[in-house]
């Protein structure tokens, strides 16, 4: 990345839930307004997992057959969104009439990845192909309209809304590249721009806090960069596992941030100066 990563502030996380308690499949870390963190494959895949305040880990959710997620992310009202990137579906769990269902189908999507969703209940998905290197990103709307945003990328994983929701950032793993869009009130978007590029290692998912500083799992570094909204590195958070997958904000104050750790099968945790972002769509901060 531009700049001397060496005189970057740095401090550690820890560990929070014990290793292996999900499988390496780990991923997609959302909070509810109660502050429960569900992530996907716990125990086994094709699962979520729910871990309470207080880390007690437990299987909350089993997909249908063949259906495994990744991303996860909740609407205003509190239901659960999450990526199915086997069946190429966005899924919806309803708390309250404990339902599961088909919110949107795509076939032409290579396997949705990570999802951010607006204050409006518009959902971006990340949507990697591996094998070659490439991605695309889509727009699902609150209806469960699907729309091609952009093909051709390189291969697009992390994603999330800026705090004043006239912002998208979208990352591609490979090329380590983090771009910039302006979004507009009906989910359109425009002016794409790099907004930030790394030299080495990987990049999975990210998410803002209410000040516009992105979180950024750097995959095989073991670190969490955190960028300022000019994409300036200010602070990076070492980890005890090397792979994260993604990070999401909890906690009573909103400012605990979960990590999912691909080789060690768990969740770290570390504090952060401001609130998630994500938890201002509950109007809990």
């Amino acid at each position: 990345m531009n700049g001397n990563e060496a005189s970057v502030k740095t401090r550690k996380s820890e560990v929070w839930t014990p290793a292996h308690g999900f499988t390496g499949g780990i991923e997609g870390p959302a909070c509810d307004r109660q502050g429960n963190l569900y992530a996907v494959n716990y125990a086994r895949e094709g699962t979520i997992g729910r871990v309470t305040p207080d880390g007690s880990s437990s299987i909350f959710l089993e997909l249908p057959n063949g259906s495994i997620a990744n991303g996860i992310r909740f609407t205003r009202d509190g239901r659960m969104l999450m990526a199915d990137y086997t069946k190429h579906n966005i899924l919806l769990y309803d708390f309250a009439f404990q339902k599961l269902s088909v919110f949107a189908h795509e076939p032409r999507m290579n396997q949705p990845n990570d999802i951010c969703i607006t204050a409006h209940d518009v959902l971006f998905a990340s949507d990697p192909k591996w094998a070659d290197n490439t991605g695309q990103l889509w727009r699902i709307m609150p209806h469960g309209e699907v729309t091609l945003m952009e093909a051709g990328m390189g291969t697009t994983n992390g994603i999330e809304v800026g705090p004043q929701e006239n912002v998208l950032y979208v990352n591609e793993s490979v090329q380590r590249c983090i771009w910039a869009y302006d979004l507009a009130a009906n989910g359109s978007i425009s002016n794409k721009r790099l907004f930030a590029q790394f030299s080495d290692f990987g990049l999975d998912g990210m998410r803002c806090d209410v000040d516009g500083n992105l979180y950024v799992a750097r995959y095989g570094k073991g670190t969490i960069a955190i960028l300022n909204p000019a994409g300036v590195l200010i602070e990076e958070i070492q980890l005890h596992g090397k792979n994260p997958t993604n990070v999401t904000f909890g906690g009573e104050d909103g400012r605990t941030v979960y990590v999912t750790v691909q080789d060690q099968g768990n969740v770290e945790r570390f504090r952060a100066d401001r609130p998630g972002r994500c938890r201002r769509l509950f109007g809990l901060v």
